[in-house]
């Protein structure tokens, strides 16, 4: 997760630096919601030998190259699910609306809020995985 300056392309310009930072040389995807489906980012992901599985818009940018293929529809469907994520770190973690002054601050706050999630999600991975087994998962306050 980065933070950055908000100026209207700010997204789509980080996504495509952290493409850049993808090694190897074998074609990937990215998921995306209806802001990355523009001219210029998926003109530059198909410079970078990267498919972009954005959402569509009503008047798309993609071409049946991309959309015609079942991984197509499957990013859709696991994008949804990375969604979700962010939906609990706004409303959980309380990241409506930034606290602190400075990139670097909320930077630091998103990592935290990041890593709580993933805390949060082991413990009921761990739950579940005793449930599983037999045992009972554990209970009580902390």
């Amino acid at each position: 997760m980065t933070v950055t300056q908000a100026t209207g392309t700010a997204e789509r310009e980080t996504a495509l630096d952290m493409l850049e930072r993808v090694p190897g040389q074998r074609r990937i995807t990215v998921g995306g919601d209806k802001n990355y489906d523009t001219y210029d980012f998926v003109t530059q992901c198909r410079e970078m030998n990267v498919t972009p599985h954005v959402a569509r818009r009503q008047w798309t940018n993609l071409d049946q190259r991309t959309v015609r293929h079942p991984g197509y529809q499957v990013s859709q469907r696991v994008r949804k699910r990375v969604e979700e994520i962010f939906g609990w770190i706004k409303t959980v973690g309380g990241g409506r609306k930034l606290r602190y002054k400075g990139v670097a601050r909320n930077q630091l706050w998103a990592e935290l809020t990041a890593a709580a999630y993933n805390l949060v999600r082991m413990a009921k991975l761990a739950a579940a995985s005793l449930v599983i087994q037999g045992s009972s998962a554990p209970t009580g306050s902390m």
